[in-house]
């Protein structure tokens, strides 16, 4: 179950925390993985982490904001490891490594841009530079690593980001309609808080009494990458402890 030994899958901004997670999960079920990250350095760390545990990885680095450099990594990708049957959208920026959120009336317009890039422009990007492939083979896996603070309304200064994360999951849902008869699934893993390099505190509102981490991420990738998951598409699943629920 869950065998993805035949499978490529390019994950976005994987160098570290949850995509790195996601990047492992992948490899650990047999996919041949390229790992995307802005900073070299931990995309290589990560593939070669794969490399020594025995699975198949190369590092692609660069920005996923840019749509010439996310196509020449795709190309490089399936030159080295073929075609793209998985594409994991994780890229993202919060912004929650702000000490002090900033809400939206306090905002400057030249900061909408940075979160509206990579939280949707980003996603627009990788699927553009995979889809044709995968509509062509009649196979494709599209997985997008959202929010829920793009599903429930939040206090905390991230008015921009969750309108990011809102758009790349309203844009998923048509997509999925679009793409469904060449075989090609749209889901999205949509996450609650999970902390980072940043103190979040005691977990509050949350069922199961902690706050996520980034391996709880990895399964329900794998889930969505498998030929299991073939009758599944155009759905958002929370991975949140159940702190937002019917949501």
């Amino acid at each position: 179950m869950f065998d993805l030994s035949s499978r490529t899958a390019f994950v976005t901004g994987a160098g570290q925390h949850v995509g790195r997670a996601i990047a492992e999960a992948l490899a650990g079920q047999g996919a041949a993985v390229a790992v995307n990250d802005l900073i070299g350095a931990r995309a290589r760390d990560v593939a070669e982490s794969i490399v020594k545990s025995g699975g198949r990885a190369i590092a692609v680095p660069g920005d996923v904001t840019d749509l010439e450099a996310v196509e020449a990594m795709v190309r490089e990708t399936e030159a080295a490891l073929g075609p793209v049957d998985i594409l994991v959208s994780n890229a993202g920026n919060s912004g929650a490594t702000r000490a002090i959120p900033t809400q939206f009336v306090d905002m400057d317009p030249s900061d909408w841009k940075k979160y509206v890039d990579i939280n949707f422009y980003g996603v627009l990007n990788g699927i553009h530079a995979v889809l044709p492939g995968m509509c062509q083979r009649r196979f494709g896996r599209i997985i997008t690593i959202a929010s829920d603070a793009g599903r429930q309304g939040l206090a905390m200064g991230m008015s921009v980001y969750s309108g990011g994360k809102a758009a790349a999951m309203g844009f998923q849902r048509s997509l999925a309609c679009e793409v469904g008869p060449a075989q090609v699934t749209v889901n999205t893993v949509s996450l609650g808080m999970i902390p980072g390099d940043w103190d979040m505190g005691p977990p509050k509102g949350t069922p199961l009494g902690r706050h996520g981490v980034p391996k709880d991420v990895g399964p329900a990738v794998v889930y969505f990458a498998s030929d299991e998951a073939s009758w599944v598409t155009g759905q958002i699943l929370s991975v949140n402890g159940g702190v937002y629920r019917n949501v």
